[in-house]
């Protein structure tokens, strides 16, 4: 494949259905349909983690995938989330727990999930770094890396203070890429000073980027009217240099086969193309948006379920588009049996958050609006 060809699926976001229960379920023939299309079009890698999907993730991985093809035809990445573990044996449990999930045998690729903060502590109390290294060196770990929500000063002394891991991910788009709080780029710029490969994760911020302002589109529109607004966000986290692979959390079959699509027709950004890009971040850093990526932590901490990405996603639509039918019926839809007004304010939220919203703060101008 050329250079360009370098992506990863996440199963992250995969489609849900009811259940006889009542409960909403992983939807396994549409994800066995999808990882069907992701791997005819060549692409191998898959991303994975503990707490996704409320821990259905890797077991849904196993059957639509593991299950399916030889081992040595695909790569699979899986992480371990020390911090939400009681001690050292039930975070050291949680990699047995992973590998018995997925019936995967080996992981090709490891993480550390999202070290900062608060988090960054229950690793190294935990023993997680020695441990884990012992897995590589048992043969179970085939690369060993970490995941990271924090800022650049935080990455770099994380990492000059272990030994030195096999690669990072990172959170990586073009309207982060100068944001203060996020520092894409200067996260980037950390690990490639120490000649890490970087996975890249959020590429399109949660779905976010085709999602556009008006204006911002039209000036992408302009410089390229031929390719779908998705093409904006993977083609430029795809084109940087050191990157190993581009994930991206699809929820659909048509998401699959445009996606890849993208990164095997599509080539780099062109000259034209990168100045109309800094155009659109310079529209979207003016416009005052919740950067919720829908990552999901803090609606498995929320004691009451609220569905928080769903109402802050609502708010964003009325921000970006001034559209209150269309925010009223999203906010309807996806917060059925979890509403903001349900917020007890006990700030779960607030500390899982990786992208450090005020939370409760959000919750109560969606009730307030669309309650």
């Amino acid at each position: 494949m050329d250079e360009m060809a370098k992506f990863g699926f996440g199963f992250m976001r995969l489609p849900e259905i009811e259940g006889a229960d009542g409960e909403m379920h992983i939807d396994i023939d549409q994800a066995k349909e999808m990882v069907d299309i992701f791997m005819d079009a060549g692409f191998t890698y898959f991303d994975t983690a503990r707490r996704y999907h409320f821990g259905k993730s890797e077991a849904a991985l196993k059957e639509a995938l593991v299950d399916r093809y030889p081992r040595d035809s695909f790569q699979l990445a899986s992480k371990l989330p020390a911090w939400v573990a009681k001690g050292p044996d039930e975070a050291r449990a949680m990699f047995d727990a992973s590998l018995d999930q997925t019936s995967a045998g080996y992981f090709d690729f490891f993480l550390m999930h999202n070290l900062g903060e608060y988090r960054t502590k229950a690793f190294d109390e935990y023993g997680i770094w020695d441990f884990l290294f012992q897995k590589k060196e048992d043969g179970l770990i085939r690369k060993l890396g970490l995941s990271f929500h924090d800022n650049a000063a935080a990455l770099e002394a994380v990492l000059d203070s272990h030994r030195p891991l096999d690669f990072v991910q990172l959170q990586i788009n073009f309207a982060d890429w100068e944001n203060s709080l996020i520092e894409s780029r200067k996260c980037y710029e950390v690990a490639r000073a120490r000649n890490l490969p970087v996975v890249i994760m959020e590429p399109l911020k949660g779905g976010s980027l085709v999602h556009l302002p008006a204006a911002a589109v039209e000036v992408l529109r302009e410089a390229n009217p031929e390719v779908p607004l998705a093409s904006w966000g993977l083609r430029f986290a795809a084109s940087l240099p050191g990157v190993l692979t581009v994930l991206s959390g699809m929820s659909t079959a048509d998401q699959v086969r445009e996606n890849t699509r993208i990164m095997t027709s599509l080539g780099p950004l062109n000259e034209q193309e990168r100045v109309a890009l800094e155009q659109a971040r310079a529209i979207l850093a003016s416009v005052p948006t919740v950067p919720c990526t829908s990552c999901g932590y803090c609606v498995e901490g929320c004691p009451e379920g609220v569905r928080i990405p769903s109402a802050l996603y609502a708010l964003n639509i009325m921000t970006l588009f001034d559209d209150m039918p269309m925010a009223s019926h999203e906010y309807d839809w996806r917060t059925a049996g979890g509403r903001a007004s349900s917020c007890i304010e006990c700030g779960a939220c607030e500390l899982a958050c990786p992208q450090h919203i005020e939370v409760m703060k959000e919750l109560a101008r969606a009730a307030e609006l669309f309650e």
